[in-house]
């Protein structure tokens, strides 16, 4: 028995393959939307839902009691947060916080990693070790340590220096005090970073630019550095968004905010609205703000390191 199988006319369109059943295509369509269900289901209880509660309590007037109901007062809260000078000091002073902390995050990891580059083996992972430790620590430990370190009679700090400055308690030195302890913290993590951008970094450019007659400073300003932007401009970004949330708990601990409110940035502020002066609608306001600021200046600086950062590709 013969099958005859007939060709197609020359010029005619190749057959169309049969399509998949509806049902199938749908369930195949929606598959990648199931696996991140979880997550923004998630993502949608514990961050917008919340977020929106905010908002929708900036409106209102409300002293976190349960038993008072909350009055609905406009647009009064942001008109009063505006009015108070509390906030553009609080401002200056988170801006002066960023500021600081810079060196910090950025400036001595890329020393730090450039320097240990070398570094190989056992010695490299207690290296490691050693600058990640701080990290490690909580916040509240580590301002119990400081506290005692810090102390104007019998501190260690006073002693090496020399001097009776108390540290924690005087206008001049409280903010100061705040970004070195914070910067000891946040230093480690900043670093491992940098090593992290540096071993990503395709060693050819630097042995073919040796082998032109570059320098090891020529190598570093002008092929290391540049293939090490997003790194930095991702430091640079977490820096400014997150230096009031990382002093929080160290302000908490050692200042509540003063002396003469020398250590109250804006974060501060918000909390202090909210559960010191138990005026939730305020505070609301404040944090409404803040998001609204801190989402600006975070659009701004993804947009300018799509320009500055140099991507090996």
């Amino acid at each position: 028995m013969f099958v005859e199988v007939v060709a197609p006319a020359p010029g005619s369109p190749p057959p169309r393959a049969a399509r998949p059943p509806l049902g199938r295509r749908v369930v195949a369509g929606a598959q990648p939307y199931l696996y991140l269900a979880p997550a923004l289901a998630l993502l949608g209880v514990w961050t917008y839902r919340p977020l929106a509660q905010t908002v929708q309590l900036s409106f209102y007037s409300w002293n976190l009691l349960p038993s008072t109901p909350m009055t609905p007062v406009g647009l009064r809260n942001y008109q009063r947060l505006i009015d108070l000078p509390d906030l553009g000091q609080a401002a200056v002073r988170t801006v002066v916080v960023i500021v600081g902390l810079l060196p910090f995050s950025v400036v001595i990891p890329v020393l730090v990693g450039l320097v240990t580059r070398q570094v190989r083996d056992r010695a490299r992972v207690v290296y490691q070790a050693m600058v990640f430790a701080p990290t490690l620590v909580a916040p509240v430990a580590s301002a119990a340590v400081w506290q005692w370190l810090l102390d104007p009679g019998a501190g260690v700090v006073n002693k090496v220096l020399g001097t009776r400055l108390n540290w924690l308690h005087e206008t001049g030195s409280a903010q100061f005090a705040i970004i070195v302890i914070t910067g000891w913290s946040v230093l480690g993590f900043a670093t491992l970073v940098v090593s992290a951008g540096l071993a990503g970094i395709n060693g050819d450019y630097g042995e073919a630019a040796q082998l032109d007659g570059a320098s090891r400073g020529q190598i570093t300003r002008w092929i290391t550095l540049p293939l090490l932007s997003p790194t930095l401009v991702f430091l640079v970004l977490m820096t400014v968004l997150l230096s009031a949330q990382w002093t929080f708990p160290l302000i908490d601990t050692l200042t509540q905010g003063g002396p003469a409110r020398a250590t109250t940035n804006v974060y501060y502020l918000l909390w202090d609205y909210s559960f010191h002066s138990y005026d939730a609608g305020l505070g609301a306001a404040a944090g409404v703000l803040l998001f609204a600021a801190f989402g600006l200046v975070a659009a701004g600086l993804v947009r300018l390191s799509e320009r500055l950062s140099f991507h090996d590709d």
